[in-house]
């Protein structure tokens, strides 16, 4: 892959304050958890990629409805474009509401023993969002960390999070599926290249990891982020020109 293929566009448009949203959740806010979290803030939208905080992160779950599945395991990978801290790393697994079925086990390939010790999702909650504070998420496909996790907090403590994200899919996408080549390739019926996250990573030479684990999958994405910014963005590129 050569570095000579920039994403020309903004990937956000702007619309959403979220410096202000944040301080809105601090004032707003009930759970003292939630509260500390919005206090602690987001960098502002025009804070360069270099001196933002990350915080990857995936979550595996029961389905990709989060109106009714459910989070099962959870991994967090501090970072930065420079250095990836995966000893400050941390990996939940997380007990359900709702009892586990065939058909999630095979989705996620979390089985009832593994689910034994597992934590309720109320504990994980002020650890999560400690880890979270002042960091900005970096995800592979946003419709599930952030609606999971806004459905999680509103099933235990009855009010919702809601944060920006870094979509590295969508930047993928951007890349892969708008471009004129990709328009040309479509009206002749090619198929599109795959956004999915190790078919990202394959463009990037970056190794090939075991999917379905949230910490290895959480490290994957903080690395197919650094080589995203690395080839087709820059580390003076602004925060919000890119997240969601």
């Amino acid at each position: 892959m050569s570095n000579s293929t920039p994403i020309k566009t903004p990937l956000s448009d702007g619309s959403v304050d979220w410096l202000l949203n944040f301080e809105r959740g601090a004032k707003q806010a009930s759970s003292a958890f939630l509260k500390a979290y919005y206090q602690s803030s987001v960098p502002a939208a025009n804070t360069p990629l270099s001196r933002v905080p990350f915080l990857a992160m995936d979550f595996e779950t029961t389905g990709l409805d989060a109106s009714r599945d459910e989070i099962v395991s959870i991994g967090v990978v501090p970072f930065t474009l420079e250095r990836i801290h995966y000893s400050q790393s941390k990996h939940w697994l997380v007990k359900p509401i709702a009892p586990l079925n065939a058909d999630s086990v095979v989705f996620h390939g979390i089985t009832h023993r593994d689910l034994d010790e597992a934590e309720d999702f109320e504990n994980v909650i002020e650890p999560l969002l400690k880890v979270m504070a002042g960091r900005v998420l970096v995800v592979h496909y946003r419709s599930i960390e952030r609606p999971f996790l806004y459905r999680a907090l509103e099933q235990r403590i009855h009010e919702g999070v809601v944060f920006p994200v870094v979509d590295t899919m969508a930047i993928e996408a951007s890349l892969c599926r708008s471009s004129v080549w990709a328009r040309i390739k479509q009206k002749l019926g090619i198929k599109p290249e795959s956004i999915r996250l190790g078919d990202s990573r394959m463009r990037y030479g970056l190794p090939n990891y075991p999917s379905h684990h949230a910490l290895t999958d959480a490290l994957a994405t903080a690395e197919l982020f650094q080589a995203e910014v690395a080839y087709h963005l820059s580390p003076e590129t602004p925060i919000g020109d890119i997240w969601l």
